[in-house]
C-alpha cells in the first residue's frame, strides 16, 4: 500500500513570525533531503493568486460572507491542483495558513457561524485536515510594534480587538484538537524554531 502523504500547516495571528518559521522549517527539510512542496493561502495557484490580491488589497471593502467564499474558492482550487495530487503520491505538503485560519479569522474574528464554515467545507470543499499544525502563539498587543513597522494588507490593518478575537479562536481550536495542533510560544526566532523541530521530530518518528 502506498504511504499517504502528510500535510503540515503553520498558523498564527498577523505578526507572529509564522512565515519566517515556515522558511526555516523548509530549510530544515532541505538539509534532511526530504522532498516537499511549499504552498500558501490564499494563493498557490494562478486563480488563487488573483483571489489573494483581491482579499489583501487594503483599498477593498469586502463583506464577511464574501470574504469567506473568496477564501474557500482559493482553497478549493489549491486542493484540486496541488494538495490532493501531491498527498496522493505520498508527498509532504507544507502550507502557510490553511483551514484553521478560516475558522479563526472568519469565524471567531468576523463572527461568521462556525457551523456554516464547517458545513461548506464538508459539503463543497474536499478538504483534509492537516496531519500536524504548528500554531505560533503570542498576545496581539505584543505584536503591535511588528505590524507598525511594515506595510499592512487589508487583514493586518484590522483592530487590536479583532486580532485578539482571532487569537482566542486559535486557542479554542487548539484546545479541541490537541492531538493535531502544537501550540508554540513565540519567543526568539531560534527558540521558536527549535521547539517546532522538536515537535516535528516527535511526530515524524511516530509516523514511521
Amino acid at each position: 500500500m502506498k504511504k499517504k502523504g502528510i500535510i503540515v500547516s503553520f498558523e498564527g495571528i498577523d505578526g507572529c513570525g509564522k512565515s519566517t518559521q515556515v522558511k526555516l522549517f523548509c530549510e530544515y527539510l532541505d538539509r534532511k533531503g526530504t522532498e516537499y512542496v511549499l504552498l500558501n493561502e490564499p494563493g498557490g495557484t494562478k486563480v488563487g493568486e488573483k483571489i489573494r490580491k483581491i482579499l489583501l488589497d487594503s483599498r477593498n471593502t469586502i463583506g464577511s460572507l464574501s470574504e469567506l467564499f473568496l477564501y474557500l474558492a482559493s482553497r478549493s482550487q489549491l486542493i484540486e491542483e496541488c494538495i490532493a495530487p501531491y498527498v496522493g503520491k505520498g508527498g509532504i505538503v507544507v502550507i502557510d495558513r490553511y483551514i484553521d485560519s478560516t475558522m479563526a479569522y472568519q469565524g471567531y474574528g468576523r463572527g461568521v457561524s462556525l457551523d456554516l464554515i464547517r458545513y461548506i467545507h464538508n459539503a463543497f470543499v474536499d478538504v483534509s485536515l492537516p496531519d500536524i499544525t504548528f500554531l505560533i502563539d503570542a498576545p496581539a498587543r505584543n505584536l503591535l510594534t511588528v505590524l507598525k513597522n511594515k506595510k499592512k494588507d487589508r487583514i493586518e490593518k484590522e483592530s487590536l480587538e479583532f486580532q485578539e478575537r482571532v487569537r482566542e479562536g486559535y486557542l479554542r481550536i487548539a484546545q479541541a484538537e490537541k492531538q493535531r495542533i502544537r501550540i508554540i510560544e513565540r519567543r526568539t526566532i531560534t527558540l521558536t524554531y527549535e521547539e517546532i523541530i522538536k515537535e516535528w521530530e516527535k511526530f515524524n518518528n511516530g509516523c514511521k
